[in-house]
């Protein structure tokens, strides 16, 4: 017994420092709960063996330098936003609100694509990490959509689509169609991945330089920005006719399913507006480009 006793300790300069908690005490959790840190004056702490791939907490050491995933996608869209609104004032000598909108809406929209396509290729591990975050919810009590914004992605896997894959198992937690690829909510957002990056840039170029005719790019942009706001309300009509607003509480359904929606349905609404202007008017006097006098 003693013998026993003295393997689920570590002794370190004649001090119990570290006691391991054998796995037949929790015969349900022990994938969950492998140790117990127990020092002197301080709490006792779970370290969870079931972590994301590639990912690390925010008091965790990492083998490189690493950078919350939240922080990382915001980066990101500045990153790919700012190209655009310096080339409009070096070509143009002026901003415009409408210009620097849609700057920021064009990035975001690429890098959701990405996580988009990613949610295509790592489609049969959706459902796994749904029950990872499931359990990580459970022994944290922490919600999984904020851990993992918070959590840390090393720069060498900044890319990795496993990584990425983790958005869509945490949004699962709020509506399951994500973790089923037979849903609409699965397959538009696969389609809106693979099918709209290449609009996106190209209407990016257009409303910074301006030099495409005016009448081909509203027309582009009206049947875009159509797209964007009849597949985003149907999905929220989609989610009230499925009664999945029973199953998250009212901050939960404003903050990650009505909140994030409502920008895809707002913004293209003011990008239809947009596109009509230049269709109407042909020229980009809309978007505070000037035409050029015959």
């Amino acid at each position: 017994m003693a013998a026993n006793q003295e393997n689920e300790a570590t002794v370190i300069g004649g001090r119990r420092s570290c006691n391991i908690t054998p796995r037949s005490a929790f015969p349900e959790r022990w994938d969950r709960y492998d140790a117990h840190l127990i020092r002197p004056g301080l709490l006792v702490q779970h370290v969870s063996r079931g972590k994301s791939p590639g990912l690390s907490s925010a008091g965790e050491r990492t083998d490189g330098w690493g950078v919350p995933a939240g922080l990382l996608a915001v980066l990101a869209i500045v990153l790919l936003a700012v190209p655009g609104v310096v080339s409009r004032y070096a070509l143009h000598e002026n901003l415009n609100a409408f210009h620097f909108l849609f700057c920021l809406f064009f990035s975001t929209n690429l890098v959701i694509s990405y996580w988009e396509m990613c949610l295509f290729f790592r489609r049969d591990e959706i459902e796994s990490r749904l029950e990872h975050w499931r359990r990580r919810q459970d022994d944290s009590g922490r919600t999984p959509a904020v851990e993992f914004l918070t959590t840390r992605v090393p720069l060498k896997r900044m890319l990795s689509p496993t990584v990425w894959a983790d958005v869509w198992a945490t949004y699962s937690m709020f509506d399951s169609a994500y973790a089923d690829r037979n849903t609409y909510g699965f397959n538009i957002d696969i389609a809106n991945g693979f099918t709209t990056p290449v609009t996106t840039v190209f209407l990016y170029a257009a409303y910074t330089a301006g030099e495409v005719p005016a009448i081909a790019t509203g027309i582009i942009g009206a049947m875009l920005f159509w797209q964007w706001t009849y597949a985003s309300t149907l999905y929220l009509v989609s989610f009230f006719v499925g009664g999945k607003q029973r199953r998250v509480t009212t901050r939960e359904f404003y903050v990650y399913i009505f909140g994030p929606n409502a920008i895809w349905i707002l913004i293209p609404i003011v990008g239809l507006y947009v596109s009509i202007r230049l269709i109407l008017d042909g020229d980009y006097s809309v978007l505070g480009i000037e035409p050029l006098l015959p």
